[in-house]
């Protein structure tokens, strides 16, 4: 490959090298900021060699080149733009002033929940683990795995315990990771996590009953009566005072003598902050929190299968915006109040629209004779049904948009069956195919029926859709 002529020809498609304000790349594609985004020549980027797929998401413009190759093409282009090398993260935060408000919400969830994912899916799955371990009638009638080997409950036990730590002090994760985001000392993130979850306060998990039977506990600080009741599990609370705490200690720098600053910064930065968790933050976020999970729970519970279609069909969409990273939020609540919601059900319609995407993406390659798009296709379409879409989504179905409608068909059909059956996942990890541990185990069966209609739907209807549109 002539990657000096690759690169010229990518400057030139995205409107020449006055409308490239910086350029980044990750493991498979170059992430671009352009001036103009109007100014780029989608059909031309297309036509160069080695390019897989683009789209455009949070103000970088991403060209597909794949492992190995996209780093050629990007040492080439920096030297003809005459630029340095910047990191992804310099390239976000320039893409970041060409977003509105919506957006940079958006990405500051996904910045704040992402590092801690791997903490949840693990928790998460051994959770699921757990379940099966005790469900009765899942691998034998009237026993479970522990009333039939009673001499693991102990090991079950432990596993239960290390699978409750992720929720039980989730405050803590996202203290440290939202107090980093917001630029403070992800420490005193962590510190005001702990506050929020500390041992001597009641039971966050049973307030409502607790507050019923009259024993909830008070400091009385200067006639002001606090509630001594702890945030287990919460997400927005935890949140909002990271954002205060940042924004405290941010400011009390900026007039404190440097000789003071770490005496006098950190004391009163995690002191107001808690206070003000306490005492505001708390009781409207632990509300707040509550009334969207309770209420997207009672849509999905009151709508069924009808509502169950609705948000499958409308899930790719949703992604395309990068909404989808708001849900994040919202499953770690339904998770962290798994008694009382059942699980989440977005991570199942999460799966029946990536396997969609990836069996219409494979449509696509069997209705298509080209060399280029089948080697593109087969791969993505792999990938997506494994949980990974943007390859498939942006790569191939957007391109062939009957592929894109039939992959929406297929999860809205697939999402509304899973639906009317309730199937919730008790934890979170990879949206397709992979996704079974993290669900439910009584609802294994119908998850899997659902995998395969919305399989079979999406290849089908892509297939014929793709075949008849480019047979004309």
């Amino acid at each position: 490959m002539n990657f000096p002529k690759i690169a010229e020809q990518v400057i030139e498609k995205l409107g020449g090298k006055n409308n490239i304000a910086t350029a980044a790349h990750c493991a498979t594609r170059l992430r671009i900021v352009l001036n103009d985004e109007s100014k780029v020549d989608k059909e031309g980027i297309e036509a160069i060699e080695g390019v897989k797929g683009q789209f455009s998401v949070a103000g970088q413009y991403q060209i597909i080149f794949g492992s190995g190759t996209v780093n050629k093409v990007h040492e080439q282009l920096t030297k003809q733009l005459g630029i340095g090398d910047v990191s992804k993260a310099e390239v976000a935060e320039a893409a970041l002033g060409q977003q509105n408000l919506l957006q940079r919400i958006v990405k500051g969830l996904a910045d704040i929940f992402v590092p801690i994912i791997p903490a949840i899916v693990a928790g998460g799955l051994l959770m699921g683990l757990y379940s099966m371990l005790t469900s009765i009638g899942f691998f034998w009638d009237n026993h479970s795995v522990v009333t039939k080997y009673p001499e693991i409950s102990d090991l079950v036990d432990f596993i239960n315990t290390i699978a409750n730590a992720p929720f039980v002090f989730l405050p803590v994760l996202l203290g440290f990771s939202a107090t980093r985001k917001f630029g403070g000392n992800p420490f005193l993130g962590a510190a005001l996590g702990m506050l929020l979850v500390h041992p001597s306060l009641s039971d966050g998990w049973n307030y409502a009953k607790t507050l019923m039977e009259g024993n909830i506990k008070y400091w009385n600080v200067f006639g002001l009566e606090i509630e001594k009741v702890g945030y287990q599990g919460t997400v927005i609370p935890t949140i909002i005072s990271a954002w205060v705490l940042a924004t405290l200690e941010k400011n009390f720098r900026k007039f404190i003598p440097s000789y003071l600053d770490n005496l006098i910064t950190p004391m009163f930065s995690l002191f107001i902050a808690g206070f003000l968790a306490f005492t505001v933050i708390g009781p409207f976020g632990r509300e707040a929190g509550s009334l969207i999970s309770a209420g997207l729970a009672w849509l999905y519970d009151t709508l069924g299968f009808f509502g169950g279609a609705i948000f499958g069909t409308l899930y790719a969409p949703i992604v395309i915006t990068g909404m989808h990273q708001t849900f994040i939020a919202v499953e770690t609540q339904l998770l962290a109040e798994i008694t009382q919601t059942g699980g989440t059900f977005i991570f199942p319609i999460a799966a029946m629209s990536n396997i969609a995407q990836g069996a219409a993406c494979l449509g696509v390659a069997l209705a298509l004779k080209d060399a280029k798009i089948r080697g593109l296709a087969v791969p993505s379409g792999i990938s997506a049904l494994l949980g990974i879409t943007e390859p498939a989504m942006f790569g191939i179905n957007l391109r062939y948009r009957q592929a894109f409608i039939a992959a929406m068909i297929g999860s809205g059909l697939a999402s509304a069956f899973i639906a009317f059956f309730n199937v919730k996942a008790i934890a979170l990890g990879a949206a397709g195919f992979l996704g079974i541990p993290s669900i439910k185990p009584d609802s294994l069966a119908m998850y899997s029926i659902g995998m395969v209609i919305s399989f079979v739907v999406a290849f089908s209807l892509s297939f014929l859709f793709v075949k008849r549109a480019h047979t004309k």
